[in-house]
């Protein structure tokens, strides 16, 4: 029930346009009515005789009440026919064709309208859910994407969310137009005839469940809407994918913006193709009428065999048919909503299911200022946990200001879970890290990690420009800083021996340049970036011998005046930093100068060793 209310709430949240499909709904069921009833009166005056037909010149009297008021209108109206047929029979048949093209005219324009901001109204609220999942997907932490994967999260943006398309135009049928229109029309047969408006209604269960099991909605997708919805697979896909660098460069706000023009493009795109989309359901009206030849075979037999008694004359059966036919469609249309409906809970449970999942990261209520390092950052007394699984264990360390600090041991040590509580990608359960005496809980999030430049082992660059990518997250940034930074980066040379030089795209994940080219665009963007924190997760393990020289080169540049933290698996790129910190099962069992450490003999010597590095 209370996925069901929330379907609701969707639909209505813009109000005016459902409130107007509402309105267009019902006028298509009225006009549909009426554009079957205007044939009768006439009917009943053309089998009739010359003197039948005199008979019936005395206009009638309105006596009041509810249901008299329909006598009185269908009187009138065989009263104003009649002199019509009397007066001039072919002006009688073209008015009556007029008037009935006239219904159908306004029943078909009633109903486009309807369709026209109904095709808004669902692709708007596809819209608002999509860009909320995806605002929400670049909040969550981390450990949210550890245990679930990227895919999973797609479904929900686009499968789950298409499912709530359909399910809000279900609601708006099930609730505001069908039963209205069973109601609509069962009136009008029980007006003419209950006997066989009650026979009918036994054999109506029957050929609506046929109706509703072979009945399927034919839908035709526009090729320009194929191609954006690709393109918005791979935006959420990559940005996704790079949530570490959007969270590290404070560029959550760019992204979205970016994704919002690009979801708003595909929104427009699909609305203007299902207001081209013929909506109706010949195959439907089809199995009906197949449908009706039983009650066509009963309801004649009945006025065949009981002619002069029966209740229900010729030209009224004939009505009762056209009405009954029309009777079959909103019956039908409630059994597919109530699918669409059931199909839709699901997809609206997994989607609430994201929506309210816990961020965990919780920014403080009223941070404090985030003044520049002056002495050092301190982790004091830390433990973690993923889940129930201990991580990291008592840990103590103190980074100074201007030094750096290098963490190196075994994989599953703790070293990128270390570097990872700094920017707060995850929260610590016990213990604090402190920006000079600050608790880092205390600041604002994008305070933090302005402060803060990475450069990790898999670089994460963007589907765009090399400008762009060396600029990312940040805005109004000259060519001439750029430049700068790609050539402290030792990346200015192969930039501009590229086709298009700074303006080149490379590709899906830098897809189109080599490792080392990549990661040189990484140091670039955090060169630009000038953060006084630098965290570098094993910057250079995935390089060969020449990339690597580069990238190290380029990477001591980045290092030089910076508070540095360092992972790394080659220990020879650390051998110089200031603070050799050595983890084993999440804690801190030998921490040193290289050199002090090779005299301890210990664990790090023995890495040493084994990587043949020399001095050991």
């Amino acid at each position: 029930m209370k996925s069901l209310l929330e379907i609701y709430r969707l639909t209505f949240s813009y109000k005016m346009k459902a409130i107007l499909v509402i309105v267009f709904n019902l006028l298509f069921v009225v006009f549909n009515l009426i554009s079957l009833v205007l044939f009768i009166p006439f009917l009943q005056l053309i089998f009739k005789t010359t003197e039948t037909k005199t008979e019936l010149l005395v206009a009638p009297v309105f006596k009041g009440g509810f249901f008299e008021f329909f006598d009185y209108c269908s009187s009138y109206y065989q009263y104003f026919m009649n002199k019509m047929v009397i007066d001039d029979p072919k002006f009688a048949l073209l008015f009556v064709c007029f008037s009935v093209l006239a219904a159908f005219f306004l029943k078909n324009l009633s109903r486009y309208f309807a369709i026209y901001h109904q095709s808004y109204l669902r692709m708007a609220v596809v819209r608002d859910l999509r860009d909320k999942l995806f605002a929400k997907a670049m909040r969550l932490p981390l450990a949210f994407y550890s245990d679930e994967k990227k895919g999973d999260i797609m479904a929900r943006m686009n499968n789950d969310v298409g499912e709530i398309e359909v399910a809000v135009v279900s609601m708006l049928e099930l609730i505001f137009r069908e039963p209205i229109a069973i109601v609509i029309h069962l009136a009008a047969l029980i007006y003419w005839s209950p006997k066989l408006t009650l026979i009918s209604l036994v054999l109506l269960p029957i050929s609506a469940f046929v109706i509703s099991r072979i009945g399927k909605s034919l839908k035709r997708t526009a090729k320009e809407g194929q191609h954006q919805m690709g393109v918005l697979f791979s935006s959420m896909e990559e940005n996704l994918g790079g949530i570490r660098i959007i969270k590290a460069f404070n560029a959550i706000p760019y992204v979205q913006r970016s994704f919002s023009a690009i979801n708003l493009k595909h929104q427009q795109l699909i609305t203007r193709t299902f207001r081209k989309k013929d909506l109706s359901g010949p195959l439907n009206e089809f199995l009906g009428a197949a449908v009706m030849l039983g009650i066509v075979w009963f309801g004649g037999s009945m006025i065949l065999d009981a002619k002069n008694t029966s209740s229900i004359t010729g030209e009224k059966f004939i009505g009762f048919i056209l009405v009954f036919s029309q009777l079959l469609r909103p019956i039908q249309g409630i059994a597919t909503s109530i699918a669409n409906l059931n199909k839709a809970k699901a997809s609206q449970d997994r989607i609430d299911e994201m929506l309210q999942a816990d961020e965990q990261i919780y920014e403080h209520p009223t941070p404090v200022k985030l003044a520049p390092l002056t002495r050092g950052i301190t982790y004091k007394n830390i433990h973690f946990r993923y889940k129930e699984t201990p991580v990291l264990k008592n840990i103590n360390l103190f980074i100074p200001l201007g030094k750096t600090v290098a963490l190196v041991g075994e994989s599953g040590s703790g070293k990128s879970t270390i570097a990872d509580l700094l920017p707060r990608f995850y929260d610590i359960q016990d213990g604090e890290i402190l920006f000079d005496q600050t608790p880092i809980k205390n600041v604002a999030i994008t305070d933090l990690r302005q402060q803060i430049g990475m450069v990790t082992q898999e670089s994460i660059l963007f589907n765009d420009s090399i400008r762009n990518n060396i600029a990312f997250g940040m805005e109004h940034v000259s060519e001439e800083a750029i430049m700068e930074a790609a050539k402290v980066a030792n990346a200015h040379e192969f930039i501009v021996r590229m086709e298009n030089g700074y303006d080149t795209n490379i590709g899906e994940r830098g897809n189109k340049l080599s490792g080392g080219q990549k990661q040189r665009l990484s140091i670039a963007r955090a060169v630009l970036k000038n953060s006084p924190i630098l965290i570098l997760d094993e910057a250079t393990s995935a390089l060969d011998t020449e990339s690597e020289k580069l990238v190290q080169d380029a990477l001591e540049k980045l290092m030089k005046n910076r508070t540095s933290l360092v992972i790394a698996h080659r220990l020879s790129t650390i051998r110089n930093a200031d603070i050799i910190v050595v983890l084993q099962k999440g804690e801190i069992i030998e921490q040193g100068s290289h050199e002090e450490l090779i005299q301890l003999k210990g664990t790090y010597f023995n890495l040493c060793t084994m990587q043949g590095i020399e001095g050991v």
